[in-house]
């Protein structure tokens, strides 16, 4: 049976990955199509950084999904503690609302936000689309955080306040360290979910700004370019020192 489930494992990995280093591969491909590799080049390469509307988008996409992040993780964080906190019945009403958000299709949100903007007269651009990714980023970080101040000893709050401590003391000095490796996790969760949303931004965003998703699906349907799959690898090599770089953080923030 362990056998079987290894192979399993195996073929899931292969099934989902096969695809990325397929499209990795003819990034470097120097006879401009994905039916034969013809030879190798980085020439794909430098056509993404000498284009500098793609640039702009790259440095647009990053700057908005750090923002969003680091917004929805204050915010998100507050919540959790708030929602822990609640009594039963509040609690679970808050639990159902963030859950049901989690759950519900990007593209009835982006619809959802669309109308607001539009019903506000909101212009839509960079604001409207931070706006969308630090309402969708927020359920993401309470998921994160709810778990690990479940797991908290509540009698070292109760010590700490028996001691003469105030609640922002308890807060700071005793609550924040605890929940750091959550917190540090629903912001790289937020992160990455800003940067890879295309449904719920493609509604909000407007002719002034765009992002990497919506640049990358409007190139794409004008015809298959290896500039995108050499943007695709650029991403994807991204992605890997991200994981990295969380597992050491939480690593060294767990064993602190």
């Amino acid at each position: 049976m362990k056998k079987i489930a290894n192979w399993y494992l195996a073929l899931v990995f292969v099934i989902l990955y096969l695809p990325i280093f397929y499209l990795i591969i003819y990034a470097f491909n120097s006879g401009g199509s994905m039916t034969t590799f013809d030879g190798f080049t980085l020439d794909y390469f430098r056509l993404v950084f000498r284009d500098e509307r793609l640039m702009l988008i790259v440095v647009q996409t990053f700057l908005l999904a750090f923002l969003s992040s680091l917004i929805a993780t204050i915010i998100g964080t507050f919540g959790a503690i708030y929602i822990y906190q609640a009594k039963n019945k509040v609690k679970e009403s808050l639990l159902s609302a963030n859950n049901i958000l989690m759950v519900a299709p990007d593209v009835m949100i982006g619809v959802a936000f669309l109308i607001l903007f539009t019903a506000l007269g909101f212009q839509l651009g960079f604001m409207s689309v931070l706006l969308s990714h630090i309402a969708f980023s927020i359920p993401i970080v309470v998921l994160m955080v709810l778990p690990r101040l479940r797991e908290m000893n509540d009698d070292m709050l109760s010590a700490a306040a028996d001691l003469g401590a105030s609640p922002f003391q308890v807060f700071k000095e005793i609550m924040i360290p605890y929940l750091t490796p959550a917190i540090i996790a629903g912001y790289f969760m937020a992160f990455t979910y800003s940067i890879d949303d295309f449904a719920v931004t493609f509604f909000v965003t407007g002719n002034s700004f765009s992002t990497l998703s919506v640049e990358i699906y409007s190139r794409a349907r004008q015809g298959i370019s290896l500039e995108i799959n050499a943007l695709s690898a650029l991403l994807f090599l991204f992605s890997v020192l991200l994981v990295i770089g969380y597992y050491f953080i939480s690593r060294e923030k767990e064993e602190a």
